[in-house]
Formats: C-alpha cells, sequence, structure tokens
C-alpha cells in the first residue's frame, strides 16, 4: 500500500510481470516507473518517480507478499 502525497489517496497495488498488468485493477508492471520505483522498498520509505504523467511523490505504507 502506498500513500500518494500530492493527491492525499492510498492505493494498493501488486506488482506483476508486464502481460498481466491491468492498472484499472492496480495491478503494475515491474517495468513501469512505478513499478521499477517500489522494487525493494520497505513501509515508511519515501518515493519519488518520474512517470509520463510528470514526478510523483508517494510514502510506502505497506509491503506484503501476494496471496495466489
Amino acid at each position: 500500500m502506498i500513500y500518494f502525497i500530492e493527491d492525499d489517496e492510498e492505493i494498493t497495488y501488486s506488482i506483476v510481470g508486464s502481460n498481466e498488468a491491468d492498472p484499472a485493477e492496480h495491478k503494475i508492471s515491474d517495468q513501469s516507473p512505478i513499478g521499477r520505483a517500489l522494487m525493494g522498498k520497505k513501509a515508511g520509505d519515501s518515493v519519488t518517480v518520474t512517470a509520463p504523467a510528470g514526478e510523483l511523490h508517494f510514502k510506502v505504507l505497506e509491503v506484503a507478499r501476494a496471496n495466489h
């Protein structure tokens, strides 16, 4: 779960392979700007990402493995 600072919004994302990505379902590719930025991060980390939509600032609130 991450907190987008500019939007004052919490969102839970699943990081998946590019073939499984579905932004509408909050499944982002590990190759996307946000996916790459989140890899290896832990709760409490602050992250700045340069994405096609512009610079994004967020804080990692929780990291968990997906249940399959």
